[in-house]
């Protein structure tokens, strides 16, 4: 396996990862990882957990790992902090009725299946805080086959945020296997519409670099729906 390196420096590497492959080993699937790419090719490196963040599985997009201690604890703090500012791209079923929005709800576990999480008040667990600003960049179709391409900038990392906000929303990613299974692929997008397409990062070193991992082969179809947006 080989991953597009989309910038390095002594303290840290970006890759564009693709969807399918997973960020790191989840202990029940014996499958190669990004983190396996990342040990392989930097044996020198000797972290427990070198993944400065996560993405999941079926998103693709900017993956930073870190090359030493230091550099880990200052990218963790970064995006902890807020300080790392992302920027996803997502084709979603229909169309909010704001173009530009904040979603602000609290989330949980699911109650019916331990895969999910969930937006709903009465989510199982605790419910922390989570907000995600939108905007739409373009719309295609009507009635019932109506699409929209967005630009999604999350403020706070919960596990599948974008996509337990977006369809709390009524709008799921198209193809979301979990929070959309009863929805048809659409436009030609056979896999999660989810790109992790930009990231603004301060750098260990000082200074700050913006990472862009282009609009992958898979979703290029789809995306050109839209030739105003991109």
């Amino acid at each position: 396996m080989e991953l597009p390196i989309l910038y390095e420096d002594a303290d840290l590497v970006a890759v564009d990862k693709p969807s399918g492959l997973m960020t790191h080993a989840d202990g029940r699937t014996a499958v190669e990882t990004a983190e396996d790419w990342f040990m392989e090719k930097y044996p020198e490196v000797e972290l427990e957990r070198p993944y400065a963040h996560r993405l999941d599985r079926e998103t693709s997009g900017v993956l930073v790992f870190a090359k030493n201690q230091n550099a880990y604890a200052s990218l963790r703090a970064a995006f902890t902090n807020h300080e790392a500012r992302k920027t996803y791209l997502a084709l979603v079923y229909g169309a909010p009725k704001e173009r530009e929005g904040l979603i602000d709800f609290d989330i949980g576990r699911s109650r019916k299946d331990f895969r999910l999480r969930s937006a709903q008040p009465k989510a199982k667990g605790r419910l922390r805080d989570a907000r995600t600003r939108y905007k739409v960049l373009g719309e295609t179709g009507q009635g019932s086959e109506k699409f929209s391409l967005l630009e999604v900038r999350p403020e706070t990392g919960r596990t599948h945020q974008i996509r337990v906000h977006l369809k709390a929303i009524h709008h799921p990613v198209v193809c979301d296997p979990l929070y959309a299974p009863n929805h048809a692929p659409a436009l030609g997008a056979m896999r999660l519409a989810l790109h992790a397409y930009k990231l603004d990062l301060p750098l260990p070193s000082g200074g700050r670099v913006e990472i862009v991992a282009p609009v992958p082969v898979d979703l290029r179809a789809a995306f050109a729906r839209f030739p105003e947006a991109l």
